[in-house]
């Protein structure tokens, strides 16, 4: 399937209409808009990551499982891809469950489960700093 194919796949599948803004938007966001239509073989696999994270966003669901979502992405694309998840967990108040390996990406959740042996190790609420005011 090509990007636009495979993003809005679950919805057709549900008998659900796109919001095409929407589709639109998520592409904008992550950087696709010019690869709409390109299928995965011409796209890197970071490009392919970046798919399946807007296939995920397109549901709106509110719980987004992701699994290292920037694993295959370079410092400044980890960095959007995460805005973009605390965002959408903001906008459509969504419970995100996001595993990684990188303590930078952990820092920046609200909240912190590590893991090891299958046992919680740790359990920390981290407080956010709070969205400075706009200048008006």
């Amino acid at each position: 399937l090509n990007v636009r194919s495979n993003v809005l796949l679950p919805l057709e599948l549900d008998g659900r209409r796109p919001d095409e803004r929407q589709f639109q938007s998520i592409l904008r966001l992550l950087g696709m808009e010019e690869k709409e239509f390109y299928y995965p073989n011409q796209l890197s696999g970071g490009q392919q990551q970046r798919v399946a994270i807007a296939r995920a966003l397109m549901t709106e669901p509110k719980v987004l499982l992701a699994d290292e979502p920037t694993g295959n992405l370079d410092s400044k694309n980890s960095a959007e891809i995460i805005s973009l998840l605390r965002e959408s967990n903001r906008r459509l108040n969504q419970t995100i469950l996001l595993v990684t390996h990188d303590s930078r990406i952990a820092e920046q959740a609200d909240r912190i489960l590590e893991i090891s042996d299958g046992r919680i190790i740790r359990d920390t609420a981290i407080k956010q700093p709070e969205a400075q005011p706009s200048g008006r």
